[in-house]
C-alpha cells in the first residue's frame, strides 16, 4: 500500500469522508450504495471489524469482515476512494480482515460480488479469493390464497436428508443465506432447519418421498425508492427435484410471506439452467442477473 496510508478501525467520525466516496459507487446502475444509509449501525458489533485506510486528510477505503460461525467469516462493503485506486488499498484491507477473522477461529473467508461488477470480481481474485458458487434470487409474489398441490410438511430431518444428496447443495457448496447477517452466505446446518421449523418457517414438499424444501430466515422492513416502507421475507435456500415440486414449494412460500405481512420476497436458488428455468416455468419472478460467491482459504498465508 502507498506510503502515508494506514489501516485502523472505522469510527463514527469517519462518516462524512466515507459517505463522500460511497454515495455514488455505481453511477451507471439503478439504486445507490447502502453504506451511507446504515454506516453508524453497520460498524457496531463485537463479531465484526470495519477497517478504513486512513490517508491523513482523507479516507482511502473501507471494508468489513464479520465472523459468522466458529469457522466461517464474511467480507463485505469493500469500497476504495477513486482518488486512491491502484495503490494497493483493497488488498491491504482484505488481508487485514483475513488476519483478524483468522485470529477468531475462521478458516474460510467468503464474499459476494454482483456478476456485472467485473472490477470487483477482478479485485477479489487479486486479493486471494477463489470462485465458490453462484446463485440467483427468485421472487414469488406473496399470496394468501396460494395453495400447494403437493403435501407440504415442516419436517427438518426430511429437509436435511434431501439437502445432503441434492444437486442444489452440490452447486451451492452447501451454502445458504446466513440467519444473522443479511446478504451473507454460510453453511446450511441441520440446526438451521430445526430453528426454521420451530419458527413455522420450514416448508418441505412431499410426494412419495421428499421433493424439495425452503426455509425462512428473516423478515424485515426496508424503504423503497419512493420512500415507502416495504416488508420483505427472505428464504435461505430453495431446492427441489422438478418443476412440479417447485410449483408447490413456491406456493407455500407465497402463502407464508403473505401470512408474515410481507409485500416482497426473496428466495436464494442455485444458478443452474434447471433451477432458474423451473422458476420461470412456474411463473415466479427471477432476478435479471446472478450473484457470485468467492472464498479464501484462511489456512493459507496471504
Amino acid at each position: 500500500m502507498a506510503d502515508g496510508i494506514e489501516l485502523r478501525a472505522a469510527t463514527h467520525d469517519d462518516y462524512d469522508a466515507v459517505a463522500a466516496f460511497t454515495r455514488d459507487t455505481w453511477p451507471d446502475r439503478d439504486g445507490g450504495d447502502y453504506i451511507p444509509d446504515i454506516y453508524h449501525d453497520w460498524i457496531e458489533g463485537d463479531e465484526r471489524r470495519t477497517v478504513v485506510a486512513d490517508a491523513g486528510d482523507d479516507i482511502a477505503g473501507i471494508a468489513q469482515g464479520v465472523v459468522l460461525s466458529d469457522w466461517e467469516a464474511w467480507g463485505q462493503g469493500m469500497r476504495v476512494n477513486p482518488a486512491f485506486r491502484g495503490e494497493g488499498v483493497a488488498t491491504a484491507m482484505t488481508h487485514d480482515l483475513f488476519d483478524w477473522t483468522r485470529g477468531r477461529g475462521a478458516r474460510v473467508f467468503r464474499n459476494m460480488v454482483f456478476s456485472w461488477n467485473v472490477g470487483g470480481l477482478g479485485q477479489s481474485r487479486a486479493c486471494g479469493y477463489d470462485p465458490a458458487t453462484e446463485f440467483r434470487w427468485a421472487t414469488p409474489e406473496p399470496d394468501p390464497d396460494a395453495t400447494p398441490t403437493l403435501d407440504v410438511t415442516a419436517d427438518p430431518t426430511a429437509a436435511w436428508r434431501y439437502w445432503t444428496d441434492s444437486d442444489a447443495r452440490a452447486h451451492l457448496s452447501g451454502l445458504a443465506l446466513d440467519e444473522e447477517e443479511t446478504w451473507a452466505l454460510s453453511e446450511l446446518t441441520r440446526e438451521n432447519l430445526q430453528r426454521a421449523a420451530d419458527d413455522d418457517g420450514l416448508f418441505v414438499v412431499q410426494d412419495d418421498g421428499t421433493r424439495g424444501f425452503a426455509h425462512r430466515v428473516r423478515t424485515y422492513d426496508r424503504e423503497n425508492e419512493d420512500g415507502e416502507t416495504e416488508t420483505w421475507a427472505e428464504y435461505g435456500v430453495g431446492a427441489w427435484a422438478d418443476a412440479t415440486a417447485a410449483r408447490s414449494l413456491f406456493a407455500a412460500v407465497a402463502a407464508d410471506a403473505a401470512d408474515c405481512g410481507a409485500t416482497q420476497t426473496r428466495v436464494l436458488v442455485p444458478e443452474t439452467p434447471r433451477h432458474v428455468s423451473d422458476a420461470a416455468y412456474c411463473r415466479v419472478g427471477v432476478a435479471d442477473e446472478p450473484d457470485f460467491v468467492l472464498a479464501a482459504d484462511l489456512t493459507r498465508d496471504y
